[in-house]
């Protein structure tokens, strides 16, 4: 199927965000929103529209009424991604100790790092337009590691010369791998043995 011009496709997405949805058709755009992260982290820049709409349980002609291009699929998604991870910080926080809450979170980030790296080529092309996506989500993942690696300081799960910028560098480090089939289990191997060096010589305060 053709892809529409950007400038009707966008606003076509636009009129479609401003009419509320019908109870079905918000289930119908969740389920595609899920499917695509999955699909995406799992095809990267082969992921297909017609598999998300399959796997979905809708035709692709409902994919399109609600994500017009590939990009603005990719945009909700990427959102979502974002917002998921944010949120964990603090649901993580909340069940687990200061150390097992980050542990945990760096693993999800390994998600959220796979399912970025399938979204690259239509993320590279949404920064070259006028898209708020990065304005609007730039620092908020940056925050919630920060938060839960000053708590883990606080109480002394981790080692406290640790800064919160030099855990992410290391984890962003993870983008750069080889896209190979062990890539996530070695992913998370390199989550634990970073967090063997964060709890090297801490003292607990509490």
């Amino acid at each position: 199927m053709a892809t529409e011009p950007s400038a009707i496709a966008e606003q076509k997405a636009e009129a479609a965000e401003a009419k509320p949805l019908r109870a079905d058709a918000q289930r119908n755009r969740d389920r595609l929103v899920e499917v695509a992260a999955s699909v995406f982290a799992e095809r990267g820049i082969d992921a297909s529209l017609e598999e998300i709409a399959r796997r979905a349980g809708v035709g692709i002609g409902t994919l399109y009424r609600h994500f017009p291009t590939r990009e603005h699929l990719v945009e909700v998604v990427y959102r979502r991604e974002v917002e998921a991870l944010c949120a964990a910080a603090g649901e993580l926080a909340q069940k687990h100790p200061s150390d097992v809450a980050l542990e945990q979170w760096m693993q999800r980030f390994v998600d959220y790092i796979a399912t970025k790296r399938g979204l690259a080529t239509s993320l590279r092309i949404l920064l070259s337009t006028n898209s708020t996506l990065f304005s609007d989500t730039s620092g908020r993942v940056s925050q919630a590691l920060r938060q839960l690696v000053e708590a883990a300081v606080a109480d002394g799960t981790i080692r406290g010369d640790v800064d919160a910028s030099d855990v992410l560098h290391a984890l962003s480090g993870i983008y750069s791998a080889p896209d190979t089939p062990e890539w996530r289990g070695r992913s998370r191997r390199l989550v634990k043995l970073l967090m063997d060096g964060l709890r090297f010589g801490a003292v607990k305060t509490r």
